[in-house]
């Protein structure tokens, strides 16, 4: 039955998500694609929404797979079970903290698990860059090839050479729009770093990248 699948996927999630939500991105993708909820080309755009909008991501997106798929008790469902773990352990640690907090053995455990936890959320940066970025069917760069095949075919030398890159690229599995916004959003954002004193906001950056996608891939 599809809430029992929501609550006890959901509840893995929300047991072993150490290191908040981008951590648990990886693990929402595994339980997703294996009761076959998602995509991962779904689940990359449902991750891009829930981090655009209110609220935590994790939360955000197990309310729109339980929605997606259960409708408003399956959001309920999902959104519960991912969230009831965290709520019941921070209770304990609550009533607990002043011991763990100098306990040498909780903090030995804390100590292994940042390298992991950074080593978790860089694979899956690196996972979605790759799939950002890699031509899609029938669009993208394959589209850009044969625009520039018919360019060639009237015997322009600029159409021809231009074949010749987006065919290359395409041959790769290159998407080099999706490339050079991911460049220039990320020089945009770690730019206004050093110009600015906090440097770009998320949403800022979402506004800018939303602009940018529109421009890009709207002519």
């Amino acid at each position: 039955m599809i809430y029992i699948d929501l609550l006890i996927g959901f509840l893995e999630v929300g047991l072993f998500s150490f290191g908040g939500g981008y951590a648990a991105i990886p693990l929402i993708r595994d339980v997703v694609t294996a009761h076959g909820w998602l995509d991962d080309e779904m689940l990359t755009y449902m991750i891009a929404v829930s981090e655009s909008t209110p609220g935590p991501i994790m939360v955000n997106l197990a309310t729109y797979v339980g929605s997606a798929k259960a409708g408003i008790l399956g959001a309920v469902t999902a959104t519960a079970a991912v969230v009831f773990p965290a709520f019941i352990l921070i209770v304990i640690i609550v009533r607990l903290a002043s011991n763990l907090v100098k306990n040498s053995y909780v903090q030995a455990a804390l100590g292994g698990l940042k390298p992991c936890i950074i080593g978790i959320i860089l694979a899956t940066g690196i996972c979605m860059v790759w799939q950002n970025c890699a031509a899609k069917t029938g669009t993208g760069a394959e589209s850009e090839v044969s625009r520039m095949a018919a360019a060639g075919a009237e015997g322009t030398t600029a159409g021809l050479a231009a074949e010749g890159v987006s065919e290359s690229l395409a041959g790769l599995g290159i998407d080099i729009r999706a490339v050079l916004l991911t460049f220039v959003l990320g020089a945009v954002y770690f730019g206004s770093r050093k110009l600015l004193k906090r440097g770009i906001s998320p949403i800022g950056l979402i506004c800018i990248a939303a602009a940018a996608g529109a421009a890009v891939y709207g002519v």
